[in-house]
């Protein structure tokens, strides 16, 4: 069995200094909404963080030395969040997403029968994110990497429809993950900016999703949910409620609960607990391994959190590489059709 971690990140300094060159204005005011979200004692302890990871964020051999040392066989691997940039105009949010497409190929390349890319798009424009699409599949990725939202762009938006459609139409894989919290200086000490701003967002996203009607109307979709899905899954009962009862909430057509066997979540939930109860929420075949390697909330020894969760050896099996294997089976046929 193949052991896939379906959350792992690169970091491209080349990129982000070739942005900083590009849009030095934009980027300071972006420095300054981090620090309004994160505040300062958090900034500096995250710097600290990256700054003691930088190779195993850069460099592919310390990469796949941990890989070694966690038993894991295969990464699905997905750009840094930082590296979104949703305040990024057009033409500079297209570029940096075909480069970021361009860096994250060149390190799958130096260990292709390990490593599988998932390319970026600029998802504040969505007249240009097909092409960018396009532009992964080019690369031979098995599919994309988004955020929660990006500026004005929520997922339930009818401009991404062109998006989703794309993504159903070749099969491919959108690996959903957050990248900062609206409730902004609410959340700007103890951490509570990932703690509770990630959960969140996660859970905002895919009710956009739900309640929209994209996954109705796009059914094929192969949506997989950083961290556990946040706090949706483990809500779910109060969506299901609201869908029953309030005529605004009924844009889906089957009870919210209903999509969460719909969709796939990692296993970055920190307690088994979580995994077992996502198990129960989305079915054990739709829980894929994760770890959201090599930052600190992410788990240090993924294999092992989901060996000591209790669970039969095949549903182990299954989220350990088994689930993530079908999915990547499925993107193999659709190109083959």
């Amino acid at each position: 069995m193949t052991i896939t971690d379906v959350h792992a990140h690169l970091l491209m300094p080349a990129l982000q200094q070739e942005i900083e060159k590009r849009a030095p204005e934009l980027v300071e005011e972006a420095a300054a909404l981090e620090l309004r979200r994160n505040g300062p004692a958090s900034l500096k302890a995250s710097g600290q963080m990256i700054g003691a990871r930088i190779p195993k964020l850069v460099d592919v051999g310390a990469r796949l030395a941990s890989m070694d040392e966690q038993g894991v066989d295969r990464q699905w691997l997905s750009a840094s969040p930082n590296h979104f940039y949703p305040w990024a105009p057009e033409d500079l949010a297209v570029w940096a997403a075909i480069e970021a497409n361009r860096l994250l190929a060149e390190h799958v390349a130096l260990a292709p029968d390990r490593l599988t890319g998932l390319g970026l798009v600029p998802l504040q424009h969505p007249h240009r994110i097909v092409e960018c699409i396009d532009d992964a599949v080019a690369r031979g990725f098995a599919g994309i990497e988004i955020s929660s939202f990006a500026g004005d762009v929520e997922l339930s938006d009818e401009r991404l429809e062109p998006m989703w459609s794309r993504l159903e139409e070749a099969g491919l894989i959108v690996f959903l993950h957050p990248f900062g919290c609206t409730l902004d200086e609410r959340l700007d000490r103890f951490y509570l900016s990932n703690t509770v701003g990630q959960p969140t967002e996660n859970a905002v996203a895919l009710s956009h999703l739900i309640f929209a009607g994209v996954l109705d109307r796009h059914p094929g979709l192969k949506i997989v949910a950083a961290h556990g899905g946040g706090y949706l899954p483990f809500a779910i009962g109060r969506s299901d409620r609201a869908w029953r009862v309030r005529p605004e909430a009924q844009g889906c057509a089957h009870e919210p609960s209903s999509y969460l066997k719909k969709l796939w979540f990692d296993t970055v939930v920190h307690d088994e607990v979580s995994v077992r109860r996502l198990i129960e929420a989305a079915g054990a075949d739709r829980v894929v391994l994760g770890s959201d390697y090599p930052f600190d909330m992410g788990l240090d020894d993924p294999v092992a959190f989901v060996r000591s969760a209790g669970l039969a050896d095949d549903v182990a099996d299954g989220i350990l590489g088994g689930n993530a294997d079908a999915l990547l089976a499925g993107i193999a046929q659709e190109a083959r059709a």
